[in-house]
């Protein structure tokens, strides 16, 4: 029953993934959550996040934002990037995954999803069958709701870390 949950991939944090590697193996898009996956929850896009699109660019990527926070925030993160967005995107329902990808003319297949969030960002990935990666949250102050998911993760991960262990001892 948790598998649901359980995310494809996991990475300390959105920058050190290996985004030439998987471009190698045929993804050509990538659907970013912004708020504590690119910067702390409601920092403007930083010099590294700018610079992370630009690789990615160059690499050959197609990019998208997704998230569930108003277009105002969603707006002035990705301007300053470079990327087209979606904004109350409803995570982890699936058209928003759906419409980014139409968004980069890409499809499940060759796909990536790069967020820090189980209950919306992986589980909305794997319902339309998205290759995600689950980062650690960059900052740890997180709004109230966020925080009472967190400790629901926790006990997601013991499992998905347990069950991790077995195949590998196999």
């Amino acid at each position: 029953m948790l598998r649901c949950f359980f995310p494809d991939n996991e990475a300390d944090n959105a920058y050190d993934i290996d985004y030439r590697g998987l471009y190698g193996q045929g993804y050509r898009g990538i659907i970013f959550d912004i708020d504590n996956t690119l910067v702390p929850h409601g920092a403007p896009a930083d010099a590294r996040a700018a610079a992370l699109f630009t690789r990615l660019r160059e690499i050959g990527y197609q990019t998208c934002a997704l998230s569930n926070n108003k277009e105002l925030r969603v707006k002035s993160f990705c301007d300053a990037v470079g990327s087209p967005y979606l904004f109350k995107a409803g995570k982890p329902g699936r058209a928003g995954y759906e419409k980014a990808m139409k968004c980069m003319g890409t499809s499940a297949k060759n796909t990536i999803f790069v967020g820090d969030q189980l209950f919306t960002d992986v589980w909305g990935a794997k319902r339309v069958g998205i290759l995600n990666f689950l980062v650690r949250p960059i900052h740890p102050k997180e709004e109230i709701q966020i925080v009472l998911k967190r400790k629901l993760e926790r006990i997601v991960m013991y499992f998905y870390h347990r069950e991790k262990r077995k195949e590998d001892n196999i």
